[in-house]
């Protein structure tokens, strides 16, 4: 299904900035990071398609953002979404307030309004279920394989 959503995302898509959240030494809140790196390991990373490793801080990256304009920023991180570990769901901006995160020290809803202060962005998050979030944990194998179907994906889209 998040396939669907994402090329639905995707299909008008002039210039893309992927923003990956989270932090790696807690399980599975490195999703987003993981993503990102795999991504610029495949090198998908081009003039129209901007990949930023955010970490825990996705805050001190809005002004570049701005400042790339985008058309579409696509948000990758792990979230609380009552679901099974390793769920992927595609979640509009409209819909994020409601969504529990787990690191950050802004709000994923306030980081949005703070982007689009001068100007409103095609902007969804692609968010995966966590197992586990332990201090100095490996990331789960369940979330691992939906990290690595979310990277499939957007290899073939991108």
């Amino acid at each position: 299904m998040f396939e669907k959503d994402l090329k639905d995302f995707l299909h008008d898509c002039t210039r893309l900035v992927i923003l990956g959240i989270g932090n790696d030494i807690r399980g599975d809140d490195g999703v987003g990071q993981y993503i990102v790196e795999s991504l610029k390991d495949l090198g998908k990373e081009s003039d129209d398609v901007i990949i930023i490793n955010a970490k825990t801080v996705p805050e001190n990256f809005t002004g570049k953002i701005r400042k790339i304009d985008p058309s579409h920023i696509l948000i990758v991180d792990a979230v609380l979404m009552n679901e099974e570990p390793g769920t992927i769901r595609v979640i509009s901006k409209e819909q994020i307030g409601g969504l529990s995160v787990s690191t950050h020290s802004m709000s994923l809803s306030f980081l949005i309004k703070y982007l689009e202060i001068e100007k409103p962005y095609n902007i969804v998050f692609l968010g995966i279920q966590p197992e586990s979030m332990g201090l100095v944990e490996d990331m789960s194998k369940v979330c691992k394989d939906s990290s690595d179907s979310v990277i499939d994906v957007l290899d073939s889209l991108l």
